[in-house]
């Protein structure tokens, strides 16, 4: 009888449950029930100051770009593109531009372009005929003077002196794209984003829902039908 070396043995179940393990967690569907700490205020993550709204809210929206979540420690390092494609600084490091997905919707079917990245940051700055409510966030861009766009694909950073760590802000849970087409009034009741997941409902100090979005960018996902 051949034998058997129990360690080569263990380590083909390890890696079998593994690879079992990671095809049952793409499997589509279900509903993730989270309990949640806190009742936010209002559903804008612009206008929120903690994680209480990021942790329900973020799937609502898209970044330009994100940290990714494969990666343990937050750096530099570790952006990767979210709703651009790519990213580029001008010589001097006080541009940043980003070339922007295509084909990309917005939950209610208006498509998103490169003035949805300006009217964003014209809104967190004060330059929008509509204020937010709170600017929680207001000092995290007094370096920037400005958004430009070139088109519906492209939207330039203009910034004062040059800041390297600037597109860290950028790939932040509290730093979503929103649509000029909404009001913040409306962003604060029901937001409207290009997330994998659609807000639902908030009920104040009972629930917060939002449902898979079948039109996402990337195909095939979210896996999830819900999270509650």
């Amino acid at each position: 009888m051949k034998h058997i070396n129990p360690v080569a043995a263990m380590a083909a179940l390890l890696l079998g449950l593994i690879i079992a393990g990671t095809a049952q967690a793409q499997k589509q569907g279900g509903v993730l029930r989270v309990y949640h700490r806190d009742s936010p205020a209002n559903m804008s993550i612009l206008e929120e100051g903690t994680i209480s709204i990021v942790a329900p809210i973020m799937g609502v929206f898209n970044n330009l770009v994100v940290f990714d979540p494969k990666v343990k420690q937050n750096s530099l390092n570790s952006i990767v593109p979210d709703l651009a494609e790519s990213w580029s600084w001008n010589e001097v490091g006080t541009e940043l531009t980003f070339k922007l997905r295509s084909g990309v919707k917005w939950h209610d079917g208006q498509p998103f372009t490169a003035a949805d990245v300006k009217c964003t940051f014209d809104l967190l700055q004060g330059k929008a005929p509509e204020k937010l409510r709170v600017n929680a966030r207001e000092a995290w861009w007094l370096n920037l003077k400005g958004v430009t766009t070139e088109g519906d694909r492209q939207a330039t950073f203009h910034l004062k002196r040059p800041q390297p760590a600037f597109i860290e802000l950028l790939a932040s849970g509290f730093t979503p794209i929103y649509p000029c087409h909404l009001s913040p009034a409306d962003m604060r009741r029901h937001p409207i984003g290009t997330g994998p997941f659609k807000f639902v409902e908030f009920k104040r100090n009972e629930s917060i829902k939002t449902e898979r979005n079948p039109d996402y960018w990337t195909p095939a996902r979210p896996y999830l039908e819900a999270v509650d």
